[in-house]
C-alpha cells in the first residue's frame, strides 16, 4: 500500500472518547490524547497532510488544531463525504488518495469513499462494515496515531 497523500479524521470518538463533559457555569471540555499529537507530527514529518472533519464546531477543536498545526480544519459539517470530496477537488488528490478515520454513523460514507479507512476500537460502527484497520486503541487513547503509525508501517512494506 503507498502512503496517502492526505490524511483525514473525525474528532469526537477518535481523538476523544465521546463524551461531552460541561461544568455547572456551561463550559464544555474535551480530553484529548497527547499521543494523537505525535501522529500529526509524523504524518507532517512523510509530507502527508492532516485535515479534520467534524460535525461539532468548537473553540476547543479549534485551539487543539491550530497548536498542532493541522493543516485542514472543517468544523459543523454534517456531509463529511462532501466536504472531504471538495477539499480534494481544491487540492487535485483523487479521495482514493486518502485516509480517514471516523467513528459513527456520520462517517460511514467517507470511510466507504476514502482510500484507507479505519475505525477506532469499540467505534459505534463496528460491525456495520470492514474498514482496512480496526485500532487497538479507543477514541480518546491515541487511536489517531496508531492508524498513523501503522499507515506509514504498510507503506515501508510495499
Amino acid at each position: 500500500m503507498d502512503k496517502p497523500r492526505l490524511i483525514l479524521t473525525d474528532i469526537d470518538g477518535v481523538w476523544t472518547d465521546g463524551g461531552m463533559y460541561y461544568d455547572q457555569t456551561g463550559n464544555e471540555w474535551k480530553r484529548f490524547s497527547t499521543y494523537d499529537g505525535g501522529g500529526v507530527a509524523k504524518a507532517h514529518a512523510q509530507g502527508v497532510p492532516v485535515g479534520i472533519i467534524t460535525s461539532e464546531d468548537t473553540v476547543i477543536v479549534a485551539n487543539r488544531a491550530k497548536k498542532l498545526q493541522v493543516d485542514y480544519v472543517m468544523q459543523g459539517i454534517h456531509d463529511k463525504l462532501a466536504c472531504a470530496q471538495g477539499l480534494c477537488a481544491r487540492l487535485g488528490i483523487p479521495l482514493s488518495e486518502t485516509a480517514y478515520i471516523g467513528d459513527d454513523l456520520g462517517d460511514l460514507a467517507l470511510l466507504q469513499a476514502a482510500g484507507i479507512s479505519a475505525i477506532p476500537g469499540g467505534a459505534y460502527i463496528e460491525g456495520t462494515f470492514t474498514p482496512d484497520y480496526v485500532t487497538r486503541k479507543h477514541g480518546g487513547e491515541g487511536a489517531f496515531r496508531e492508524f498513523v503509525d501503522w499507515i506509514f508501517a504498510q507503506a515501508e512494506e510495499a
